[in-house]
């Protein structure tokens, strides 16, 4: 599943039942875009150059359907007894090895890189409700705060994240909302990353979806608190570039997402 990436793709492509989202948090502007005609940022040009080598995927398959079309394919229906878990996301959940930090454990393994939640929406019915998936663990949102797709607002973001939660509902299946990992500016790499999600639009977007969690009852995954250091940033030793993380940062991520899994199933 893993596929080499060159630094600027990790980036930008390995750099979303319930109640309604209007009803948790209030209105808010939209993201900052940069001013047509103005100048670019250095991340904001390497993001645009990055949004350009992708035209032909966003015209000829905007969801990626194509990138498991064939896995699905041959995968089996989960065998008796079996509770399926489908770990949904972009590239954080693209590039974890779930083998190593879930062994024995048949988790299923769905990101794509550089997806938005406009992207997880559209294949969310083929990448989890027709593989028999029992519970869903979604972590999403950092590229649309980026920009991947062009700009979005926070609310625009939480009606994705709510339609994927309404349609896992209606075939049963559990949902689990991860917070959005905070980012750090600490490292030469991270200048690439940071200046496109600024921390406090990731503490907005987690804000809500832990409250929207609880007013739902879906299980909230918060690996932010538990990744943050002094300042609200993701802790340095973490992430090489600030965003993705390394095997320390999986490490940590691991035993928290099982302890969710786990709710996630109990749940009556």
């Amino acid at each position: 599943m893993k596929r080499p990436w060159p630094v600027t793709g990790l980036v930008f492509g390995l750099l979303a039942g319930c109640a309604a989202p209007g009803g948790v948090a209030a209105r808010r502007p939209p993201y900052d875009v940069p001013p047509a005609g103005g100048e670019l940022s250095p991340a904001e040009q390497k993001r645009e150059e990055w949004r350009r080598g992708r035209v032909r995927i966003y015209m000829d398959d905007f969801g990626e359907l194509g990138r498991y079309r064939a896995a699905n394919a041959a995968l089996k229906p989960p065998g008796p007894g079996e509770s399926r878990v489908v770990f949904y996301g972009d590239s954080i959940t693209d590039m974890w090895p779930m083998a190593l930090s879930f062994p024995g454990k048949p988790y299923v393994n769905r990101g794509i890189s550089g997806q938005t939640t406009p992207q997880m929406l559209v294949r969310f019915r083929q990448d989890v409700i027709a593989l028999g998936a029992r519970v869903v663990v979604i972590l999403a949102g950092t590229n649309d705060i980026a920009g991947n797709t062009g700009p979005m607002t926070l609310e625009e973001t939480e009606a994705n994240l709510a339609s994927m939660v309404e349609l896992a509902r209606a075939h049963g299946v559990r949902v689990i909302l991860s917070s959005v990992l905070p980012v750090h500016n600490y490292t030469p790499m991270s200048q690439l990353a940071f200046p496109l999600r600024p921390p406090e639009k990731i503490a907005a977007l987690n804000a809500w979806l832990k409250a929207y969690a609880a007013q739902s009852g879906c299980v909230y995954l918060d690996y932010a608190s538990a990744m943050s250091d002094e300042r609200g940033f993701l802790q340095r030793e973490l992430a090489a570039d600030g965003l993705h993380p390394n095997r320390a940062g999986y490490a940590i991520m691991a035993p928290l997402a099982e302890a969710a899994i786990a709710a996630a199933l109990a749940a009556p």
